[in-house]
C-alpha cells in the first residue's frame, strides 16, 4: 500500500493552548489540494494558534487512485421510519469496504493519538475532512473512544457510512431503539460539537443521503451539538462563505 506520509502546518503564533484540526481530501485527491486552506487562514490572522494536519489516502488499487476506502454506491435509505434507530444497519453495505473504513479510521485515530503525545489536549483535537475524508472523520469522532474527549468535528460533502461494525463503535442519543432511555441519561454531556455542510447541487453525494446522516449524527451526539448548512445552488465543491462559516465555528469551540 503507497501512502505518502501527512502534511503539517504548524500555528504561527506561540500560544500556551494549542490547537490542531486534522483533515482529510476526499477521492483521487491528496494533501496538496488542501494545504492552501490553512494557509489562507493563517494569512489572514485567523486561528493563529492552531496547526493543521493534512494526510494522505493510500492508493486505492481497485480505484485506481488515491482514496481512504473503495467507493461503492449508496445503500437505499429506508422509507417510512426513522434511520436513527438504524435497525438492519448492515443492509445492502459492502463489508470490504466497511473493512477498509475502519482501517482509514484507526489511521486517524493513530494520528490523533500522535497530537496527544506531543502536548496537546484532546479537547483541543478536530477532525474533518470532505466528501470520502468526512465519511471516515465521522466514523471517528462518533466512535466511543473519541466522543466525548476531542473537541469536535466538520464534515463537508460527505456521509456517515454505514455498516454493522461501524454501528458497534458508536455510543449514541438515540431515543428508543436498542440503546433505550436509561443509556440516553448515562451519556448525557457526552456529545461531540459537529460542524455539517452540502451543497443542494451535489451529485455525488445526493442531499437525501445528507440529511440523513445529519438525522443520524443528531442520534448520536444530540440535536443541539449539530451545526449543519446547506448551500443553494453548491455542487460536490467547496465555497467560500462555507470556509467563512467553518472558520466561525472553530473560533467558537477552539478559543485561544
Amino acid at each position: 500500500m503507497t501512502q505518502k506520509p501527512p502534511q503539517r502546518i504548524s500555528a504561527p503564533a506561540q500560544t500556551s493552548k494549542p490547537a490542531t484540526f486534522i483533515f482529510l481530501h476526499g477521492l483521487g485527491d491528496d494533501a496538496d489540494g488542501w494545504t492552501n486552506i490553512a494557509e489562507q487562514f493563517h494569512s489572514a490572522k485567523k486561528l493563529p494558534h492552531l496547526s493543521w494536519i493534512f494526510p494522505n489516502a493510500p492508493l486505492n488499487q481497485e480505484a485506481m487512485q488515491t482514496a481512504w476506502y473503495t467507493p461503492t454506491s449508496f445503500s437505499p435509505i429506508p422509507v417510512g421510519r426513522s434511520s436513527a434507530t438504524e435497525e438492519n444497519e448492515s443492509e445492502g453495505f459492502d463489508e470490504h469496504a466497511e473493512s477498509e473504513i475502519l482501517e482509514s479510521v484507526e489511521y486517524l485515530c493513530t494520528l490523533i493519538d500522535g497530537e496527544i503525545s506531543r502536548g496537546v489536549k484532546p479537547e483541543r483535537i478536530i477532525i474533518g475532512g470532505f466528501s470520502q475524508g468526512c465519511a471516515i472523520s465521522l466514523v471517528a469522532a462518533l466512535a466511543s473512544r473519541w466522543q466525548g474527549r476531542i473537541g469536535g468535528m466538520v464534515g463537508l460533502s460527505g456521509y456517515l457510512p454505514r455498516g454493522g461494525k461501524i454501528r458497534e463503535g458508536r455510543r449514541g442519543y438515540v431515543k428508543g431503539g436498542k440503546e433505550g432511555v436509561e443509556e440516553v441519561e448515562e451519556q448525557k454531556g457526552m456529545g461531540m460539537k459537529t460542524f455539517l455542510a452540502h451543497g443542494t447541487k451535489d451529485m455525488l453525494v445526493p442531499m437525501r443521503v445528507f440529511r440523513d446522516t445529519k438525522m443520524r449524527v443528531e442520534g448520536t451526539v444530540g440535536e443541539s451539538m449539530v451545526e449543519s448548512h446547506e448551500y443553494e445552488g453548491l455542487g460536490h465543491v467547496t465555497s467560500g462563505v462555507e470556509f467563512r462559516d467553518m472558520c466561525l465555528f472553530l473560533e467558537k469551540i477552539l478559543p485561544e
